[in-house]
């Protein structure tokens, strides 16, 4: 039997708008979320005072909502609440942010610079961290995960990549950690006054040192990707200090949380199933890719996404009407019973596996895809075949976000002395 979708009386995606279901177990958010696919249609989500949201959580819902930029607008923003305009006069608009032209120019200039050259020394380095993190690992023996191996992979590969000098690293990572700490996650009054002037603060100092190393490279360019976008010449245009300085924001913010979370929740998963992890280091090459999509797909590491109808739109018998707020929830949708059966296992030999923990395809598809998968088979690949285990000590430390899958900490120990 089906629910109606409601926009009055008892709203059955009333509780994903309150701040408490996203302190609960994981278990319970993906149990309500099977019961809202049993809508008939999308979900309304009354938001307090504001208008509310219409919850996209089936697969198909997403997919289609994803290839309708025209109809199911970034602008003016993805994030929940959406960006205030002054953030954006202040900041520039983020790529993800943007659409039709604006975003096609901007993500063309991204693209003719990650030419096959760059792409394969990122590809080199990315092997080369991986097995400098473990061995440090392995003579250090920490034993929280997030800050020994996690971060550390996604933020060493992108810094290399962009060609961000040593001594700016560490405050990089500490503003990338004050930026988004809180992103999606509800907090007292004193914590929320406080805390987005903090964020802020940390966006606007990382902008300005990467703005002037972009001011050199111009000058005196090297061989690294900051250089090839602020001397990119497509259609006669590069990226101003602006563009330059929110398209970090995005890659540090984006690639380096998104990845050391699935990262992370990986490691997890392969000690919570150990036949999954004995089947992958049976034939490590064999089943790695599946893995990796595995772990991003039962992770989930964005939940969701924010759309504003710009055209009138039919879906699954609902009318969307321009204006209307729309969220894209991927957690939802990587667990349809109706595309991925048993959908809350975790079998590393799904296929086929079309998961959206990348996007839901459209001009937004994550352009770091490729990477982040490399990423993550290159270091469980040094962590899963040297001599000395390691596995997930306990639950992860989740952040309670309703925005990302995050985890604060993981402890960690090793199998073997």
């Amino acid at each position: 039997m089906t629910l109606p979708a409601q926009r009055h009386g008892t709203d059955p995606g009333r509780e994903l708008a309150e701040p408490g279901f996203w302190q609960q177990p994981p278990a319970h958010r993906l149990a309500a979320f099977a019961r809202l696919r049993t809508a008939e249609g999308p979900v309304y989500v009354p938001e307090g005072s504001g208008p509310g949201h219409w919850a996209l959580v089936r697969h198909a819902q997403v997919q289609e909502a994803s290839r309708l930029p025209k109809v199911f607008a970034s602008a003016p923003g993805v994030t929940t609440p959406e960006p205030a305009r002054w953030v954006r006069a202040l900041f520039g608009d983020s790529m993800v942010n943007l659409d039709g032209p604006d975003h096609a120019q901007l993500r063309k200039i991204v693209q003719r610079a990650f030419t096959p050259r760059l792409l394969a020394a990122a590809e080199a380095d990315i092997h080369a961290v991986a097995a400098r993190i473990v061995d440090d690992v392995l003579a250090e023996r920490p034993d929280e995960f997030v800050s020994a191996v996690a971060s550390r992979l996604p933020l060493e590969v992108i810094c290399n990549m962009m060609g961000i000098p040593e001594h700016y690293r560490a405050e990089i990572a500490d503003r990338v950690n004050h930026a988004s700490e809180n992103i999606g996650v509800e907090r007292g009054l004193a914590s929320r006054l406080r805390m987005p002037g903090r964020g802020l603060r940390a966006l606007a100092r990382m902008q300005r040192m990467v703005a002037g190393i972009g001011r050199e490279r111009r000058k005196h360019p090297t061989d690294d990707l900051i250089s090839a976008l602020v001397r990119a010449n497509v259609d006669g245009q590069a990226l101003g200090a602006r563009q330059l300085g929110a398209f970090f924001s995005l890659l540090m913010v984006a690639g380096v949380e998104t990845t050391r979370n699935a990262i992370t929740h990986g490691l997890t998963l392969l000690t919570d199933h150990p036949d999954q992890r004995d089947l992958l280091l049976s034939d490590f090459e064999t089943y790695a890719d599946g893995a990796v999509d595995e772990m991003i797909r039962h992770s989930t590491p964005i939940i969701q996404f924010r759309r504003t109808v710009a055209a009138e739109h039919t879906m699954d018998g609902h009318v969307f009407r321009p204006g209307d707020k729309v969220v894209l929830y991927y957690a939802s949708a990587n667990r349809d019973e109706a595309v991925f059966p048993d959908p809350d296992a975790f079998v590393i030999t799904r296929s086929p596996n079309p998961h959206l923990g990348f996007g839901g395809g459209g001009p937004h598809f994550c352009l770091g895809a490729h990477l982040a998968r490399v990423e993550m088979k290159a270091l469980f690949r040094e962590l899963l075949t040297r001599p000395v285990g390691l596995r997930a000590v306990g639950l992860p430390d989740l952040a309670g976000s309703n925005f990302d899958n995050r985890v604060r900490s993981l402890k960690f120990a090793f199998e073997r002395p």
